[in-house]
Order: C-alpha cells, then structure tokens, then sequence
C-alpha cells in the first residue's frame, strides 16, 4: 500500500504545473549569469582602451595648446 501510494506522489510531482514559472526564472537568471561572464572582460577591455585613448588626446591636446586658461593675454590696463 505504501509503494502505491509513493508511486502515485511521483507521478503527480512530475505532471504539476504550478513549479515551473520558478524554475523557468531560475534558468533565465542562469542565462543572463552565463551571458555577463562571457562578456564582462572583453567589455571592461574596450571600456579601458576608450579611456586610456581619450586621456591620451587631451594630453597630446594640452601640449599642442602651449599653455593654460589662467596665463592668457590682456591689456593689463
């Protein structure tokens, strides 16, 4: 009598429907996990070489300007 009824358990556990909304969640939320370590360093990669780029210029850009804001002409007058 026990067996039957554990049986019966088993197969009402496999056809319920009320779980899967959960599970399907926790699979989107393992997908997206997945997908941001894929492309997490190749990102913070291209991030870093726009910066070190963007640095670069404004450096080559002040050195070209020859001096700063504070040591402009005037009259003096």
């Amino acid at each position: 009598m026990r067996l039957s009824r554990m049986l019966k358990r088993c197969k009402e556990f496999f056809y319920r429907k009320d779980g899967a909304s959960g599970i399907e969640y926790a699979i989107a939320a393992a997908m997206v996990a997945a997908v941001l370590t894929t492309f997490i360093e190749p990102i913070s990669t291209n991030v870093t070489s726009i910066f070190e780029k963007v640095q670069t210029s404004m450096e080559n850009a002040g050195k070209a300007g020859g001096g700063t804001a504070s040591t402009g002409g005037g009259s003096g007058t």
